[in-house]
C-alpha cells in the first residue's frame, strides 16, 4: 500500500464553495472532469466531494471560509503535522483516522493558509 490513493497526486487544490454540485457539473462539462468521491453531508449538501481534472484531483466542500486550502498526502503526516506546530502553526483538526481510508489533520500555518496532511491508511 502507499501513502496516498492509486492516481492522486501528492497536493490538491481545494475549494470551499456554496454549491459544489454546480461545481462538479461546471467541470464536467468544460473540463470533461471525472467525479471521484462525493461525500454526503447529514441533512443535506456535500460534506466533501473530488473530481478529476486531466492528472489532478480538486477537492471541495460545502463550507465557509479562504477560497482555498491545500490537501498534501504525505508518507508521514504525524511528522509534517508535528514540524507544522513546531513552525508556530495553529491546529484546526487533530491528526486522527477520519473514517474515509485517510488519517488526517489540519493546521494553519502562522500566514493564515489552511493546509491538510494525510496518508493512505486502507
Amino acid at each position: 500500500m502507499t501513502y496516498k490513493p492509486a492516481g492522486y497526486t501528492d497536493l490538491a487544490p481545494y475549494l470551499l464553495v456554496p454549491d459544489a454540485e454546480a461545481v462538479l457539473s461546471f467541470a464536467e462539462r468544460v473540463f470533461d472532469a471525472t467525479r471521484l468521491r462525493v461525500m454526503a453531508r447529514d441533512g443535506g449538501g456535500i460534506m466533501h466531494a473530488e473530481c478529476r481534472i486531466g492528472d489532478t484531483v480538486l477537492m471541495m466542500g460545502e463550507a465557509e471560509g479562504p477560497p482555498a486550502m491545500l490537501h498534501l498526502y504525505v508518507p508521514d503526516p504525524d511528522a509534517a503535522f508535528a514540524r507544522a506546530l513546531d513552525a508556530g502553526a495553529e491546529v484546526i483538526q487533530p491528526m486522527s483516522e477520519k473514517g474515509d481510508g485517510d488519517r488526517r489533520g489540519g493546521f494553519r500555518s502562522p500566514d493564515g493558509t489552511q493546509w491538510f496532511v494525510a496518508r493512505q491508511v486502507g
